[in-house]
């Protein structure tokens, strides 16, 4: 199994924990967003390397900024091995 980078799993985190406290399931979001909740899911694991477009399409539906779905830069790594 390939190994998940964890800046995306940070992403992952922060979307989920934004959902929740909206109170939305991933259908529901998946439905808002127009895209497949399996999708969703993937995105949640840190399995998927969303494309922007998206990113922009899910804070839209969470009602958020873009920036809050993303890590805080001082808990980020300097450099990457993935």
């Amino acid at each position: 199994m390939k190994k998940k980078h964890p800046w995306l799993v940070d992403i992952g985190k922060n979307i989920r924990a934004i959902r929740e406290s909206k109170g939305l399931s991933q259908e529901e979001l998946a439905e808002l967003v127009e895209i497949d909740r399996t999708y969703i899911g993937g995105i949640e694991r840190g399995e998927r390397n969303v494309a922007s477009l998206n990113l922009i399409r899910i804070a839209i539906a969470l009602n958020t900024e873009v920036g809050n779905l993303f890590p805080r830069l001082d808990m980020l790594p300097l450099i990457s091995r993935y």
